[in-house]
């Protein structure tokens, strides 16, 4: 049982990791996914942004030409443009750029500059370049440029500005949102758009290009060998907290499932062990009952058959010591039959206990006086030491001369040679303490903690040197309950062990 239920925490613990990689690889996937979507979106505007500037300039000169033919007068303009602004510039054109300063190990939180792109200068008479039907007798002798696909012109065309004009940070953050609320990914999301390894203008005020979870893609791909290509970066700084999150459901129903069978297992256990305990105790318990009740009967039959002898039946005397031998071995079985009654009543709550108002030290004296017969017999003495001023308790006369008859009885039993049994009374707040202390074999500190469970004994390794059920202790115990008492035990192992009765002052 012990080996599965390792295995069942095994398995589901492989599983949740298992499902916690799964999941990041498919999050990869998916943000993989939504990189090409606005790469193909990016360039499906700018084929729309070209078809629209196509047919303003087909519309302006009113003339149904070849798309082609037009592409390139489009194209030949922005380059003419672009020449002649290189040259108000002095050849020079500028681009903000944003350089991570740790690539460089720089001391700095960021590094600003301007990338200049170098122009071939040309003089032209104007600004303006005129379409007319020259132009594109002019253009119909490039037949390189006929040559050109729709998608390489569009390129060509759209390469010649810069990333700034092509895109703006707004659209480009509501085009990648749109894509991951399509897959769906609600997690919150960074970007920045690179160049030759320079950061554009276009990128999230938070972005962050060192940390791990960040995924590239080429964007705005184009045939001009002379431009880099453009690099799209997208990074999801709550990616461990979105993938966590979407399994915690199934996680913490695997976690609370696995802790019940676990709280069941152990508590199974745990039955197995105190019924195996149980079972050993009552073992113990017939054991002792039939020892203490082996000696009266084998005392009782020896005596009516000696009884039956003439010599000794016609000695009135004999006769007399014989009835009473058997009438104390009898009144000790029915002792004996009387505390095992008195504990089952108890634990079916059927003991009846009155309580009245009584003056302790008077108990406490009347229950010496029953031990004092087996007291003398072990050559034994009683101290007492009655300290206390308050004495009056409420409680049952007979079963507190019990509790005390319990205590002072395991203080002669548990005591080899000659018992030494000091009885102290003291007031502590409103308590009448009752204190045993016995010079005995004392006990364990497990065993402290069992002495007043029902049926447990304190042995010397012969079961049955010490006589008794363990009932006398867990007896008192339930008493002191109903009074509103407590009992306490301080041993030591080889030095003897001293009991407290705690009871309320009548006050």
């Amino acid at each position: 049982m012990s080996l599965s239920l390792a295995g069942i925490v095994t398995v589901q613990i492989y599983w949740i990791i298992n499902s916690v990689n799964d999941k990041e690889d498919q999050f990869s996937f998916a943000v993989s996914e939504t990189l090409a979507s606005v790469s193909a979106e990016l360039d499906t505007r700018e084929v729309e942004n070209f078809y629209d500037a196509l047919n303003q300039i087909r519309d302006s000169l009113g003339i149904q030409t070849d798309t082609r033919t037009l592409s390139e007068l489009m194209l030949l303009q922005r380059n003419q443009n672009f020449d002649e602004a290189s040259t108000y510039s002095n050849s020079l054109l500028n681009e903000n750029y944003k350089l991570n300063p740790q690539l460089l190990d720089l001391d700095l939180d960021s590094l600003t500059f301007n990338k200049l792109l170098n122009k071939k200068n040309k003089s032209t008479a104007s600004t303006d370049l005129k379409i007319n039907q020259k132009n594109f007798q002019e253009l119909s002798q490039f037949e390189k440029y006929a040559r050109k696909s729709d998608e390489e012109i569009i390129s060509n065309y759209n390469s010649l500005l810069p990333i700034s004009q092509r895109i703006s940070k707004d659209e480009l953050q509501e085009i990648i949102r749109e894509e991951l609320d399509n897959r769906p990914i609600e997690a919150d999301f960074e970007f920045a758009i690179y160049q030759d390894g320079f950061a554009t203008r276009i990128q999230s005020d938070n972005f962050d290009f060192l940390t791990d979870a960040t995924w590239p893609s080429t964007i705005y791909k184009n045939n001009n060998i002379d431009t880099e290509p453009y690099v799209l970066y997208l990074n999801m700084p709550d990616r461990k907290k979105y993938i966590l999150s979407s399994i915690a459901g199934m996680a913490l129903l695997s976690l609370i499932f696995t802790t019940v069978i676990v709280v069941a297992y152990s508590n199974a256990v745990k039955q197995i062990f105190k019924q195996r305990q149980i079972s050993q105790i009552k073992t113990d318990f017939i054991n002792n009952m039939t020892h203490e009740f082996k000696t009266p009967i084998a005392t009782i039959n020896l005596a009516l058959d000696s009884l039956k002898h003439p010599k000794i039946s016609s000695d009135p005397v004999k006769v007399t010591n014989y009835h009473r031998m058997i009438r104390e071995e009898n009144k000790r079985m029915h002792s004996q039959v009387e505390n095992v009654l008195r504990i089952s009543k108890l634990e079916r709550n059927d003991l009846d206990i009155d309580k009245e108002r009584y003056d302790m030290d008077e108990i406490i004296e009347d229950s010496i006086s029953h031990i004092q017969l087996i007291l003398e017999e072990k050559g034994g003495v009683i101290k007492m030491h009655l300290g206390a001023l308050r004495r009056e308790v409420l409680v049952n006369e007979s079963h507190i001369t019990n509790v005390v008859v319990n205590v002072l009885e395991n203080a002669i039993k548990y005591t080899e040679g000659n018992p030494v049994i000091d009885v102290f009374t003291e007031n502590i707040k409103d308590k009448l303490v009752i204190k045993v202390r016995d010079e005995g074999i004392g006990m364990s500190k497990q065993a402290q903690r069992k002495i007043f469970q029902k049926f447990f004994r304190v042995h010397t390794g012969d079961i049955h040197n010490v006589k008794g059920h363990g009932l006398g202790l867990a007896y008192a115990k339930r008493i002191l309950d109903d009074c509103n008492g407590e009992i306490h035990v301080e041993s030591i192992k080889g030095k003897g062990s001293t009991f407290s009765i705690h009871l309320p002052i009548i006050t």
